[in-house]
């Protein structure tokens, strides 16, 4: 039986942002503007797997105070709240994945719950602030994560004017650049919280339903090798094996040799093979320095 629960202003707002797409009736569409679209997906899609979730959640390489900023700004334009709320409730998934502590738990609580009602739920507006005490302690993602409204404000003020002077009608640009783009980026992140513990197959046994899925990871920058993800959390890379295609983790090179980021971390070659320690019980067995990474990340108790 699905819970009850009330929508929130945040709620109501992806609804809005929803039957906002709508207007691409009435203001058109040209391939400009599915460029733009295109280009606001890919560039905000990296701000939530390269930053929200491998970087605040996971803290799976290192960076700069200010790229660090500009993470949590491109993840905060997606309009899915700021990177201490996102770190935080994912790493409480990690911890309790698919048990009733669990927030989004496909197994327990069925599709829509884990893909979109728990977002529209007030019962996660807040989080735990001691479940990210290790991101808090920097006001400018403090400032981000109170004013949520402030990325998405100005990236849907970058497609309106961008659509203006580039071909000529700054509504298509808004309505196809910002809006369609932020409800597809909406879906194929939320689709690895329902149907990557759905469908897809099982290299490791993890404790939970996390699955790998081609098709996912294409659409969701490397998001889909998502029982990979589980079985070695603290890993940048996420398809493990160079067959298994990981834009995110491309792009992290790429800026790796910009000097941008550095320390990416892999799973050691032992914990590759499927019958290896995996999740809470691989951050337990590392070195010091990951062992306490994978705290952090909400993989040990030890908090």
């Amino acid at each position: 039986m699905m819970r009850p629960f009330k929508i929130t202003l945040a709620g109501s707002l992806f609804i809005l942002m929803h039957l906002a797409c709508f207007a691409v009736f009435w203001t058109g569409i040209n391939v400009d503007a599915v460029a733009l679209c295109a280009f606001m997906f890919f560039v905000r899609k990296f701000g939530i797997t390269g930053g929200f979730h491998r970087y605040f959640s996971h803290r799976s390489y290192k960076t700069g105070r200010f790229f660090q900023f500009c993470l949590a700004f491109i993840g905060g334009a997606a309009a899915q709240k700021g990177a201490l709320w996102w770190a935080a409730h994912h790493r409480h998934h990690h911890k309790h994945s698919d048990t009733e502590q669990d927030i989004h738990s496909a197994k327990l609580e069925g599709f829509y719950w884990s893909h979109a009602g728990w977002v529209l739920s007030q019962e996660y507006d807040d989080y735990d602030p001691q479940a990210v005490r290790d991101l808090s302690k920097y006001p400018e993602l403090v400032w981000l994560d109170k004013y949520i409204f402030i990325p998405p404000i100005v990236a849907g003020a970058f497609c309106f004017f961008l659509g203006h002077f580039w071909f000529g009608n700054g509504m298509m640009g808004l309505v196809v650049g910002f809006f369609m783009s932020t409800v597809i980026l909406y879906h194929t992140t939320f689709a690895i919280n329902s149907l990557c513990h759905m469908f897809g197959k099982r290299r490791y046994a993890t404790g939970e339903e996390s699955r790998n899925s081609l098709w996912l990871a294409l659409l969701t920058m490397g998001e889909g090798w998502h029982n990979n993800h589980h079985h070695y959390p603290l890993s940048a890379r996420q398809g493990f094996f160079w067959w298994e295609i990981d834009l995110t983790y491309y792009v992290l090179l790429g800026l790796e040799k910009l000097g941008l980021v550095w320390s990416l971390q892999s799973p050691p070659p032992r914990m590759l093979e499927p019958g290896a320690l995996t999740g809470r019980d691989s951050a337990k067995a590392e070195k010091p320095e990951h062992a306490a990474a994978g705290a952090l990340a909400g993989f040990s108790a030890r908090q």
